[in-house]
Order: C-alpha cells, then structure tokens, then sequence
C-alpha cells in the first residue's frame, strides 16, 4: 500500500449545504438488528406462522356481529336531524368503527428466510459467492423495489473497510455504494487524511435501497444483518469506519444514537476476527448539518493516527 501523507492540522476542505430531512420514527427503534433477528428465531421455534397486531381481537365477537340481521342494529345515538337541515357526523364513531375493524393478517414467510440468510452466509467462501448469494436472495422485501444490488466499491485487499447504512437514488441507479453527493463528500473526507477509493473498501449495511430513502426497519436489517457479518470476515480488514448511526448501533449491537457513539473507539466481530471500530457521521448528515463537520475532522484524525499507529 502507498504511503499516505499526512494532512497539516488546518482547516477541514469538505463542505457542502442542503435543507433538512425530518427524522423518521420507528415503532421498533429501541431494538438493534440482533434483537430482532433473536425475537424472529424465537417466532420460528414456537411456530408462528401469521402475524395480526398489537392488540388482541374477539373473533367471535367480530362473528357474531357480522351474522346479526340488519333490524336488530341497535338504534343510532348520533343527533337527530331536522327537516332542511344539513346532517353531521361525528368523528368519534368514524374512529370507534375502525378501532373495531378485523386487522388483516401479515404473512410472516419472511421470519423463517431470515434463518435461512443465516445458513446461506455461512455457506460463502469468498466474495464473489457472497455476491451471486445476493443476487439470488429474494426474501428481503427491499431487492423487489431496488433497481440493483449495491454490493461494493473499492479495493478488496485494503486494510481499511468502510460500511455505510444503505443505498440512495444514486447509488441505486449505479450499483455502487457512496456515488450521490453524499459520496462526494465521502471521497473529500477521505482525501483529507490521504486516502482514496484505492486504499479502502466500502459497503452498506443493506444491499438494496429503501423506498424513499427511508429507514431501514429492524427486521430488514436482521435479515442482511448475516451477509455483511459475512463480509467483513471475507475482507478482514485491520481498521473499520462505521458511516452513519445506522451501520455505528447495527454493527456494534447498540441503541446509542449516533452523537454519542461518534468518536468512539469499539470492535466489531465477523467470524473468529475482532476488529476495531470508529463511528463517524454519515457525509449526508453534515450536508444537513455543516456545523458538524468539527467533529468529523476530529474523528478523522483520530481514525487517521490509529492507522497509522498500527
């Protein structure tokens, strides 16, 4: 590997603005993608096969109702309603008459195939395998709605591997990981402590881009969760860069957001190798939040004097 030079202390040379993105919430944000998957395999083990809702549901209740004649309907309660007069209706039966509507059930094929994703991982000796793996892997619901199969970018023989969260528009389109603006910015950052798409690996959490740029929900990212647990152990870098608060708690297994895990040193482990670890922002983050980019140039210091310290 070529010698990497080092950067004077000065000022950081990436910067770049846009407007902010709300945040999404996510009903299952307190559980990592470990949880997830070991809550999926219990599913499997005690047999279930249908997923309903939070909430139990009377069927026989639901039943019975639907067999009652017309005319035995109870009489309506709501306001009577004068002649020329114009009727209102309440919104509190609205509600009331959806919160006693029959759910419909949610196949859950995709609780056994996560198990399955497991076995197929493990069953990948090299990268190539892994990625005609991918290819093949119809169970995650993002490949159906993805253009292509993000699987990676950059030198496979680099002791240095990132991992990003997913692929954007960008990336979906190319088939590479880190190609939008976003990447952009990626490709400066690294630059500014003498790195290139020539020294590094980079990848994504997820393969596949969610609808909208959305967040990746738990049970889609414990289904990938074995392929790039795969990976790395298949690279076997000596240093990662964890991209973003979704790859920083995925990877190291916890619900710290990504202000407290940034700049902080943790492992990682793929197979018999544990690896060291730096969370840093993801390049979209700091086009949202350019304020940040301070700390980003700190953790890339950081990240920089570790490497070079062996």
């Amino acid at each position: 590997m070529p010698q990497r030079s080092h950067l004077p202390q000065g000022k950081c040379r990436f910067c770049e603005k846009t407007e902010t993105k709300p945040a999404i919430v996510n009903a299952l944000e307190d559980m990592t993608a470990f949880e997830a998957a070991a809550l999926l395999r219990f599913y499997v083990e005690a047999g279930v096969s249908d997923g309903l809702s939070d909430e139990p549901v009377d069927r026989y209740a639901l039943n019975a109702r639907a067999a009652q004649p017309a005319n035995d309907a109870p009489a309506s309660t709501g306001p009577r309603t004068l002649p020329g007069e114009r009727p209102t209706f309440s919104s509190s039966s609205s509600s009331a008459s959806q919160a006693t509507s029959s759910p419909a059930a949610i196949p859950l094929d995709t609780v056994e195939q996560a198990g399955e994703a497991k076995a197929i991982a493990a069953s990948c000796s090299s990268l190539e395998e892994l990625r005609a793996a991918l290819e093949k892997f119809d169970a995650c619901p993002l490949k159906h709605t993805a253009k292509n199969l993000v699987f990676a970018d950059g030198n496979p023989e680099a002791d240095i591997m990132l991992v990003g969260e997913a692929p954007g528009r960008d990336e979906d389109i190319q088939g590479l990981p880190f190609v939008g603006r976003s990447g952009q910015l990626l490709d400066r950052m690294l630059a500014a402590i003498g790195l290139d798409r020539g020294h590094v690996y980079i990848t994504n959490v997820l393969p596949w881009r969610p609808p909208g740029n959305r967040q990746p929900t738990p049970v889609e990212q414990a289904m990938c969760a074995p392929f790039i647990e795969k990976h790395i152990e298949l690279v076997a870098p000596k240093h990662l860069m964890l991209v973003g608060g979704v790859s920083a708690k995925q990877m190291l297994g916890t619900t710290s957001g990504i202000m407290k895990l940034r700049g902080k040193w943790g492992s990682v482990t793929a197979g018999d190798l544990t690896i060291p670890a730096l969370p840093i922002f993801h390049p979209a983050y700091l086009l949202r939040q350019p304020a940040q980019k301070r700390l980003a140039w700190r953790d890339l210091l950081d990240f920089k004097t570790k490497v070079e310290s062996g």
